[in-house]
This record gives C-alpha cells, sequence and structure tokens, in this order.
C-alpha cells in the first residue's frame, strides 16, 4: 500500500455504525484457529497486549462469570482492569469493559478504527482476511492501551491453544472446567480437549484450576510439572467451606489459596456460580501474589451482576434467562433450579445452535418443563423451529409451540404459564440476548 493511502487510513475515524459494519463484514471469514494473523496485527499496532499483568480464562462454562468476579476483585483492590468477553448479548462494545463498565459507542469505535487501519493494510499486502473474532480482540487491547489499564482479564473465545486471545504470556493461566464441546477444533475425549485448553498455559504463569474431570486434571498436573509452574487446585488448594442460600443470593465462605474469605454476599442465583466465585479469588489471590482483603472483597461482590446467567427479568409470570449452550451448561442450570425453585415446572422458551448435542439439552430440559416454545435466535448457526420441534417432540412428553421470532415466542410462553408460573429462556446465548432486547 501505498505511504498516502496509509496516512489517509490513519486519518479516517469510523462511526459506531460504520465499525459495526466494518465487523460484520468479516462474518464471512468463520473461524480460523491460530495465532499467525494476530500475531502479526497487533505488531503492526505496537504491540497494545503488553505491559500489564494478565489474567486468562478457558474453560468449557464459567467463563465470563469468572472473568466477571475476578475483574471487581481487581478493582477492588486498586487496579484500573480491562476486561474482554465473548460473544455478546446485545451488544457487541459489551465484550471489552474498564472497571467492570464496558466501552462507550464512541471508544468502541475508535478502537475499531485503530484495528481497522492495520488490519487493511496487510490485507492490501497479501494477508490472509481477519476474522470477526480476531479484529474484537484486536479492538479490546487498543481499548485497554487507549484507557491505560493496569491489569487485564481476557476470556478465551474458543479452545484456548490456538485462539486469537492467546498472543498473551498471562500471568495467571485458568481453566474453569472442562466438557465435551467443539469437537470438530478441540478433539473428541475430555484428555484432548483438557489439552487444548490448557494451551494458554506459559513457563512464567500460575495455573488456577476449576472443578475439572479426572482424565482432564491428570492433564492439567502433567502440564504444570512440564513447565515447572505452581498449580493451584480446586477443592485442594481453594474452595467453598459454606454456603447458605437466601432470596436474594448465596452468603458463602471461601477457603482461598492465601487465607479464608467469611461472610462474603453473592447476589446471584445457581450454586456453580459460588464455585466460578472460588476460582476467581484464586486467580486474583495468584495475581497479586499475597491475600486479598476481606472487606474489599465483600464489597466487590455486592455490585456482581451476571447478565444472563439465571437472571430473573420480569414477574407475572416469572421470566428466568440463562445463557446455558451446551449439555453440560444445561445440565448444570436444571440442577440448580431443581434446587432453587423446587417442584417448579417452566414454559421453556427454547433455541439451539446446530452444532450443539441438541437431543441431550432436550433430554435434560425435559425433567423440568411444562411446555416448550421453540424459536431460533438471528443466527445462521441456529437450528430451524419446525426442525427443532421435531427434535423435542421425539424426547418430551411436553406440549410444543412453534415461533419463528423470539419476541412471539416470549409472549406464547408468558401466556401458557400465565401470572403464577415460569418462564424460561435457554439453550443459547445469541437467544437470550435477543430475549433481552424485548424484557430488559
Amino acid at each position: 500500500m501505498a505511504l498516502g493511502g496509509n496516512l489517509q487510513g490513519l486519518l479516517f475515524s469510523m462511526n459506531y455504525e460504520e465499525s459495526i459494519d466494518y465487523l460484520r463484514d468479516h462474518i464471512e471469514q468463520g473461524v480460523k484457529p491460530g495465532l499467525e494473523r494476530m500475531e502479526q496485527l497487533l505488531e503492526a499496532m505496537g504491540s497494545p497486549h503488553v505491559g500489564y499483568p494478565i489474567i486468562h480464562v478457558a474453560g468449557t462454562n464459567g467463563k465470563t462469570s469468572t472473568s466477571r468476579m475476578a475483574t471487581l476483585l481487581l478493582v477492588g483492590h486498586g487496579l484500573a482492569t480491562g476486561t474482554y468477553i465473548s460473544p455478546h448479548l446485545q451488544r457487541v462494545e459489551e465484550r471489552f469493559s474498564i472497571n467492570g463498565r464496558h466501552a462507550s459507542p464512541e471508544d468502541f469505535a475508535l478502537a475499531v478504527t485503530d484495528v481497522a487501519v492495520f488490519a487493511d493494510l496487510l490485507e492490501e499486502r497479501g494477508s490472509e482476511p481477519h476474522t470477526y473474532f480476531e479484529l474484537t480482540t484486536a479492538a479490546a487491547f487498543a481499548f485497554f492501551a487507549e484507557k491505560a489499564v493496569n491489569s487485564a482479564v481476557l476470556e478465551v473465545g474458543l479452545g484456548g491453544r490456538l485462539d486469537a486471545t492467546n498472543v498473551v504470556d498471562a500471568d495467571v493461566s485458568v481453566v474453569t472446567g472442562i466438557g465435551v464441546e467443539h469437537t470438530e477444533f478441540l478433539g473428541e475425549d475430555i484428555a484432548t480437549i483438557a489439552g487444548e485448553k490448557l494451551g494458554i498455559v506459559g513457563p512464567g504463569s500460575i495455573l488456577v484450576t476449576g472443578d475439572l474431570p479426572d482424565d482432564a486434571l491428570a492433564v492439567a498436573h502433567q502440564k504444570a510439572r512440564e513447565l515447572g509452574i505452581q498449580h493451584r487446585v480446586y477443592e485442594k488448594d481453594f474452595g467453598i467451606s459454606s454456603a447458605e442460600r437466601g432470596i436474594r443470593g448465596w452468603q458463602v465462605t471461601v477457603d482461598g489459596a492465601e487465607t479464608t474469605y467469611d461472610d462474603i454476599f453473592l447476589p446471584v442465583h445457581g450454586r456453580h456460580q459460588l464455585h466460578n466465585f472460588a476460582v476467581a479469588v484464586a486467580a486474583v489471590e495468584a495475581l497479586l501474589g499475597r491475600r486479598l482483603d476481606v472487606d474489599a472483597v465483600r464489597e466487590a461482590m455486592l455490585t456482581l451482576t451476571l447478565p444472563g446467567r439465571m437472571e430473573p427479568v420480569d414477574t407475572s409470570p416469572l421470566v428466568l434467562l440463562d445463557g446455558a449452550h451446551n449439555a453440560d451448561g444445561v445440565t448444570t442450570l436444571v440442577a440448580a433450579l431443581e434446587e432453587e425453585y423446587a417442584n417448579a415446572k417452566w414454559q421453556i422458551v427454547l433455541g439451539i445452535m446446530g452444532d450443539k448435542n441438541i437431543d441431550a439439552m432436550i433430554e435434560t430440559l425435559s425433567r423440568i418443563a411444562d411446555g416448550f416454545v421453540v424459536t431460533a435466535p438471528k443466527s445462521k448457526r441456529a437450528t430451524p423451529p419446525a426442525e427443532l420441534a421435531k427434535r423435542v417432540a421425539g424426547l418430551s412428553q411436553s406440549p410444543i409451540l412453534v415461533a419463528d421470532e423470539v419476541d412471539y415466542a416470549l409472549d406464547m410462553a408468558r401466556a401458557e404459564a400465565g401470572p403464577d408460573g415460569h418462564v424460561l429462556v435457554a439453550g443459547s446465548l445469541y437467544l437470550v440476548g435477543e430475549a433481552r432486547d424485548h424484557l430488559v
């Protein structure tokens, strides 16, 4: 590219709508595991991903919740913290935030412009086009550099070893949990998948693992031994020592790797979030290299919100949103609902991506279903409602309704539930995002 063209690009700034369109133009690139494109792009940008300590979070489920909790803990200890999560629920700028507040449309557009200048230049010089996820990841780093963060929490997109976020040398590497998912990219068995997710671990990091299956834990132990690094293990080095459920959340005591934190209130639903909190505490202890201030932990958690994670958004009937989008996530969700809403039956608004274990998800949800309203979020990967209805009919005795649009599905489910009933929206984060557009 000629110098004049480069200067012209540097002088051009996209507005919010133009930045959204720019990213959408790259959706068709799909998923391209590998780090070469990201490394080349970030080098051209001046390496905005270095210069601050990082917690890097992988895992099948619980990544976003753990990342949000870790962020609040870091902020509570005086660190300006950037956070990168994926996917978003409603607006793409939700993917990156400072101190728990996501980027403004103006900041988002500026970050995407910073990336686009260099990405377009590289592509004009013959480089392979970048993916949507690579561009949003690079934009997050540009945003962090602009805001001069002094710590960051990064959520892996897919897998770990070849994920675009794995260009960093993280100080703390976290694996929340491991199940069978994305087998076309990660492998067919737990040990192989664990190897991919543990690919984020480097020789200078501390490894923190959540509740892993035995086969995955063995891989984690081996990885830590090979690298000669410290490995902090859930229910061995840290964990939850007590938990009492209340109306608005949980009162917990966490045994951290450094000390015990008692009388912590978590304003969330779902026992599984206690596990995520313990992992977040262990990760932040590892990053800071010391015990945390218990008062700071208490205050930080009082501000915790987890959109789309057992999130109540309406009453009469109760409407609950949960982004459970794979078999393990649905199993965890149903167990939590059976504990917190004993004997309740749910009208389930269901939409599932076509690459998931649909039958396993339906079978588990059938345990709590009073009826299904099947639909599809606006995604090419979504299972068509008519096809999903057939799958549900083959596995459940519950009544089934079909809606082509998410807002119609919500109306139908609420009507079926009645004012004293229960409505659950689950099966896809994209579905939950669209539901939030109509309900929140």
